[in-house]
């Protein structure tokens, strides 16, 4: 520990009190790594505040020494964006403890939340009022509201509800200076220059520290059906989709998956079994929601829908679940995508984004021209079509040693990525940057987008304390001393 950094963890601690502090190294142990075990930083202590007060003064203390500070949740990153530098230089701002649901205000449709509320116990709060918060990710029970505010999450309601970035209604955060930007008000137009809720949404915590959000709320669903779906090809896969799309609003989730990935989930993954009898080379998954009794019912509405599809020859076979627990089944064939594929060797994982209508074509001529580059790998991809976000996997050539990915992602990814770019699309659809995309935001980006963000990053944290080597670097004259 650095002497300024005792000397700030001895503040807060007489300031605040000894739950404010952690500096146990078996405590802080596990808030080291990043969801994937892929990186680990050091830190020396924990500052844990339990109110947007302690919050600012911590960080105002934190600026005065000149001490760095990672912003911290439930610590999900996929791309190592909240673990700390590996050489101990900063100190990691838990939020955690601000853990308080504020207010709900059901027929506003709001919901303002602490930071470190926990994605399921904001369902479970908005399901008391009959309202329902529509964004869900596998990290549900360990994702926080701070974290999905600073990552602009996403997940598999993106299709009708958006992501972060359109459910976000007004912002508290606290800037590195320890200032307090108060944004919560739900206002429908407020025109008094940069939006600074908009610029903190997807900002990683490297402008700020996100110490409570106001969130939109949807009514509670009344009725869901969910379909498994066999198709020839994704070409097809859109076509369903869009035909959906023309004719209803109650489709929230439309999922791809390939074949290769359903095979490895059933082999690998205990208690799954194929939901139709036959063999296709690609799969869809698709849940209707309904909201009142009034609406048509969601398994009337599918069946609809996909007699239509079987019928024109769009869709080659289908099922709709016929109860909850097989529509649960359903979800667990597609949630267990990444785990079956770990479980089936090495491989490198990328959350990228492409045009919707491009989608199809970059599914298989980017897995084509991966496996033609790199001889002995295979290269698969789904996701949720609906908003054109491919989770593109390059698995290692059979035989592999079990550091492949780490050895070879210097010189895969950037081939990936480079066909993303050609496809007009982005390097990051919901993970983030981090520090694992970085420099390759950098190295993709235009020079007018880097020298925005460096300008902006220079402009609110100047002395480059916040989540410092996150999602954009600054040069070394313009850190602090």
């Amino acid at each position: 520990m650095t002497p300024a950094q005792a000397q700030l963890v001895e503040a807060v601690a007489a300031r605040f009190g000894p739950k404010a502090v952690i500096t146990d190294r078996q405590a802080i142990a596990p808030w080291l790594d990043d969801w994937r075990g892929r990186y680990r930083g050091a830190a020396a202590a924990i500052l844990q505040p339990d109110s947007v007060e302690a919050v600012a003064e911590t960080v105002r203390l934190a600026a005065q020494l000149g001490v760095a500070l990672v912003p911290q949740g439930g610590n999900t990153s996929m791309v190592g964006g909240a673990t700390p530098p590996a050489d101990g230089s900063a100190l990691i701002l838990s939020l955690r403890r601000m853990d308080r649901v504020r207010r709900i205000d059901a027929a506003a449709n709001l919901i303002e939340a602490e930071a470190g509320v926990i994605l399921a116990h904001l369902h479970d709060a908005a399901l008391a009022q009959g309202r329902r918060f529509p964004l869900t990710l596998g990290a549900k029970g360990s994702a926080t509201v701070g974290g999905l505010v600073s990552t602009n999450a996403g997940g598999t309601q993106v299709l009708r509800f958006g992501t972060m970035r359109g459910l976000v209604l007004g912002l508290e955060a606290v800037l590195p200076d320890g200032s307090v930007h108060d944004g919560l008000a739900a206002l429908k137009k407020d025109n008094r220059g940069y939006d600074l809720n908009q610029l903190l949404i997807g900002a990683e915590g490297t402008l700020g520290v996100v110490t409570a959000a106001s969130l939109k709320l949807v009514p509670a669903v009344h009725a869901r059906a969910v379909a498994w779906v066999g198709l020839a090809s994704p070409h097809a896969a859109l076509d369903l989709l869009r035909m959906a799309a023309a004719a209803t609003d109650a489709i929230e989730s439309f999922e791809i998956v390939p074949a290769q990935s359903l095979g490895a989930v059933l082999r690998h993954v205990p208690g799954t079994r194929a939901p139709l009898a036959g063999e296709h080379p690609w799969h869809v998954l698709i849940e209707a929601v309904t909201t009142s009794p009034a609406q048509e019912a969601p398994a009337a509405l599918l069946e609809r829908l996909l007699g239509q599809a079987l019928e024109s020859g769009l869709a080659a076979d289908a099922a709709i679940a016929a109860s909850e627990g097989q529509a649960e089944a359903f979800w667990k064939l597609r949630d267990s995508i990444s785990e079956a594929e770990r479980a089936s060797g090495p491989a490198l994982q990328h959350d990228i984004s492409v045009p919707v209508a491009a989608m199809p074509d970059f599914m298989i001529e980017g897995a084509r021209a991966v496996e033609a580059r790199f001889p002995g790998t295979s290269a698969g991809a789904f996701g949720h079509l609906g908003d054109g976000n491919v989770h593109f996997h390059v698995r290692a050539p059979a035989g592999s040693p079990a550091d492949w990915a780490a050895r070879n992602a210097e010189v895969v990814s950037p081939f990936v990525h480079d066909l993303v770019v050609a496809a007009g699309g982005s390097i990051s659809a919901e993970h983030g940057i981090g520090q694992m995309k970085r420099d390759e935001l950098a190295r993709l980006s235009s020079p007018a987008r880097m020298r925005a963000l460096a300008a902006i990053k220079h402009a609110i944290d100047p002395l480059n304390l916040f989540n410092p080597g996150k999602l954009v670097s600054l040069a070394p004259e313009r850190r602090g001393q």
